[in-house]
């Protein structure tokens, strides 16, 4: 399995008590929060120019969805979870071989998804 341990995370999250649980867990599982954003315009400012080693983003940000941050994340070769309520069926095409948390989810369930986010052989974020 693969090691989280100082991990680098950017949290794209509107709902602030969610934000702090997620962050919470990351932490837990060793990972160090860079970032933390609520709104589609600073988690676009943060993908651009922070730097991290994968992205947490909740799809609706208070009506707007984070499609063009996942565009932008893809672009740098970062990788990123979507984390939403909607599960699968809220993802459009163009991320169809992107991971999906579905809300609300357990810190069991975000570890394994991490693990097997970074722990694929190939060193592959999409394929």
């Amino acid at each position: 399995m693969a090691d989280l341990a100082g991990l680098r995370v950017l949290v794209v999250e509107d709902e602030g008590s969610v934000a702090l649980l997620i962050e919470s867990m990351l932490e837990e599982l060793g990972c160090h929060v860079t970032a933390s954003v609520a709104t589609l315009a600073k988690a676009l400012n943060a993908a651009r120019v922070d730097s991290f080693d994968f992205a947490l983003l909740d799809i609706n940000l208070d009506g707007e969805l984070v499609f063009p941050v996942a565009e932008l994340l893809k672009s740098r070769q970062l990788p990123f979870v979507f984390s939403t309520g909607y599960g699968r069926m809220g993802v459009p095409e163009e991320f169809k071989e992107c991971d999906v948390l579905n809300k609300p989810f357990t810190i069991e369930e975000l570890s394994t998804k991490l693990q097997s986010m970074f722990g694929k052989s190939d060193g592959a974020v999409f394929d």
